[in-house]
């Protein structure tokens, strides 16, 4: 008997729905530890929000995993875009980074499909999107991302994590990666 595959996750692209993104580092392999793999994601990260038009109301990056938080501005728009523009662009700059250095990282993220050889940055798949249609649902979620470093006791203070939206929450307003404001009809009374 075949075995059964896992049925993919479909991406709902609701209007007024916020989305929370995870994805993680193929085989959970630890490459955002590197601070300029972080940076290029943040750099992804942002020119997918202007070119995509989507808000991004909180992020953790964790070495191995990233979440984020965001709201499509349109009615109309593709989630699964907006992820695929994020996870590419880092994706071939760090492959590029790792062969240039001879790493001995390129064997452990190529594997071989028929005759071709692939190089995976992002494990398979889109990761998870959860969609967020109320304001209770986006504080536990902001809550639960920020926690992560703490929960794996990289920090004792989650806005002390450098790669978090955590200390924007607390007036930190300046920082590698900028959050957008939430609308005052997501807050929570």
């Amino acid at each position: 008997m075949p075995p059964r595959s896992t049925p993919r996750r479909r991406n709902l692209n609701l209007p007024s729905h916020a989305h929370e993104l995870t994805f993680s580092c193929y085989r959970g392999f630890p490459f955002l530890r590197a601070e300029r793999t972080c940076t290029w994601l943040a750099e992804a990260i942002d020119k997918a929000r202007t070119e995509h038009q989507f808000s991004l109301w909180s992020y953790v990056f964790m070495p191995e995993h990233v979440h984020l938080i965001l709201c499509p501005h349109n009615d109309v728009y593709d989630v699964a875009s907006i992820r695929r523009s994020i996870k590419e662009p880092v994706a071939r700059r760090a492959i590029r980074h790792l062969a240039r250095e001879a790493s001995p990282w390129l064997s452990k993220i190529s594997r071989q499909r028929g005759k071709r050889v692939e190089r995976l940055f992002w494990q398979s798949g889109g990761g998870y999107d959860r969609n967020i249609n109320n304001p209770k649902t986006l504080a536990v979620m902001i809550d639960y991302i920020h926690g992560n470093p703490g929960r794996r006791n990289l920090v004792e203070n989650p806005a002390d994590w450098r790669w978090s939206s955590a200390a924007w929450y607390e007036g930190k307003k300046d920082g590698d990666l900028l959050v957008d404001p939430i609308p005052v009809e997501w807050s929570v009374d």
